[in-house]
């Protein structure tokens, strides 16, 4: 199995920017999608980017053109750069790993709060 831990979350004001980072350990780290989901209070967890093993990416439409994911296979990371944050940002964030399509694991989460 693979195991995730994620870092970096914070509080950044409207417009500012963090860098959350997601470790794994455990399987082989290139073979997964890995993904950042995140979810506020009251709301669904939502999938809000993704990149393949194959370093194909996609986002939500919410946060198309501010969050970037990327990966480093070498130092088993997945992160997530998110930049011009607004306030409906907040949430816990989640990274997680899959393979073909299937959900295998997930960290515990990172508090994002974008406020003033």
């Amino acid at each position: 199995q693979v195991q995730l831990a994620e870092s970096g979350g914070g509080l950044v004001q409207p417009g500012g920017s963090l860098r959350l980072s997601c470790a794994a350990s455990g399987s082989i780290f290139s073979a997964y999608t890995m993904g950042w989901y995140r979810q506020a209070p009251g709301k669904q967890r939502e999938l809000v980017a993704a990149i393949t093993s194959g370093s194909r990416t996609n986002y939500a439409d919410s946060v198309k053109g501010r969050f970037t994911i990327s990966r480093d296979n070498a130092k088993n990371t997945v992160y997530l750069q998110m930049n011009s944050l607004k306030p409906e940002d907040t949430a816990v964030y989640y990274c997680s790993a899959s393979k073909t399509l299937v959900l295998v694991a997930w960290g515990q989460g990172t508090q994002v709060t974008v406020s003033s």
